[in-house]
């Protein structure tokens, strides 16, 4: 390691966010949370157009708007699940007070539950995230639960059961899988393929990463719970995914292509790659090991320089996103023998580049300037998880 990437530099990073986070109790703003602004949803909340317009005024701007427009800062339930995963983690990486931290990830857990979306109409219950959000192909109030977000929720919840063994968590996964299998749209549904929509919703954009990180979550839970019923599904989930792959390695953010203006972008192609070493791992299925490895050396050498800097798509460098850089440290992480230090080397560019020592990243490195704010879901809790695994994988 360099002076820069050194173990007790990255702990002692890791320690700082986590405690500049939770002293605020884990609330903060978020990309796309500019209708959280009373003034916005007055002016722009009646129209879809409008909304958009907002919605990307707030996130494309250079200065960071929210506090001038009113936006509430509030909890991100992917956040609290990763900040309570990076929380277990450091018990074990710092064993001298694995007590206290794994209080810190059980508090976390407890406010991911408190922040589950009503039930409504649906069959189970499930997490959105807490700001109205006006997408090209979409609109979604506030809390509307969402299948990405509940994937991460349960991976976390998943993890905590399996260390502790603990029914709360395994009870809320259940009723999560409740939400997938039952309440989601099914927008591509053969005899061996399947692909969910993102929101329980009429909705057509078939989103890549949806139906495998779905898949994931059910396989986990088959293994915690030891009922095998839902697993003909996460097979079909797999498949879809599967063979959405390009002769080139790579994903697309959307079946087709043309339904989203992301191409082959960065941190999706880790959370599918992510999500097939966890099946991988869960069901010790192997068969499609060798695409694994082709799509993580598409992703190596299409998606990072090699000074570790994240581009934002295949072909388009900048900004440089902190997302990621640590989503590129949690997936390098795990293969330090085949990418020698090169996990180590998006933390280091991450540290060098987009760090505040007091204890919180910077959102965005554009090409002249750099976006130094901090939305606590997509910078703090990312990172954390990322520095956390990377000293886990690392360890002696």
């Amino acid at each position: 390691m360099t002076p820069a990437t050194s173990r007790d530099t990255i702990l002692s990073a890791l320690q700082a966010t986590l405690h500049w986070s939770r002293e605020r109790n884990y609330l903060g703003h978020e990309k796309h949370d500019g209708l959280n602004s009373p003034l916005l949803m007055r002016l722009a909340g009646g129209h879809r157009l409008t909304r958009l317009v907002a919605i990307q005024a707030v996130m494309r701007s250079p200065l960071d708007l929210r506090r001038v427009l009113g936006v509430r800062p509030a909890h991100n339930p992917k956040g609290l699940a990763l900040f309570a995963q990076a929380w277990s983690d450091l018990a074990d990486i710092a064993p001298d007070r694995r007590d206290a931290h794994q209080q810190c990830a059980t508090e976390a857990l407890e406010l991911l539950l408190e922040r589950r979306s009503e039930r409504g109409s649906l069959h189970g219950r499930a997490w959105g995230y807490w700001y109205p959000w006006q997408d090209p192909g979409f609109y979604a109030p506030t809390a509307t639960p969402n299948a990405v977000v509940t994937a991460f929720a349960c991976e976390a919840l998943l993890d905590a059961h399996q260390e502790t063994g603990d029914p709360r968590w395994l009870q809320a996964v259940d009723e999560a899988v409740a939400f997938f299998v039952h309440d989601l749209p099914r927008l591509k549904d053969s005899t061996d393929e399947l692909c969910l929509g993102y929101m329980p919703m009429p909705m057509s954009m078939r989103v890549m990463d949806v139906s495998i990180l779905i898949a994931t979550v059910l396989a986990r839970h088959a293994q915690a719970s030891g009922d095998q019923r839902q697993m003909p599904t996460a097979r079909r989930l797999l498949t879809y995914v599967m063979r959405q792959q390009t002769d080139y390695h790579a994903w697309w953010y959307t079946d087709p292509p043309g339904d989203s203006r992301i191409r082959h972008d960065n941190y999706h192609t880790g959370f599918i790659l992510d999500a097939l070493w966890r099946w991988m791992n869960t069901t010790g299925e192997r068969e499609h090991e060798a695409r694994y490895w082709q799509g993580l050396d598409y992703y190596r050498h299409h998606l990072f320089s090699d000074a570790g800097e994240p581009h934002w798509m295949n072909d388009q460098r900048y900004p440089f996103d902190i997302h990621g850089a640590a989503q590129g440290i949690i997936t390098f992480s795990r293969h330090a023998d085949r990418y020698p230090g090169f996990a180590l080397r998006v933390a280091d560019w991450a540290l060098t580049h987009m760090y505040d020592p007091a204890g919180r990243f910077y959102y965005q490195q554009r090409q002249h300037y750099t976006k130094r704010f901090t939305f606590m879901r997509w910078c703090n809790a990312w990172m954390c998880r990322a520095l956390a695994v990377l000293l886990k994988e690392s360890q002696p």
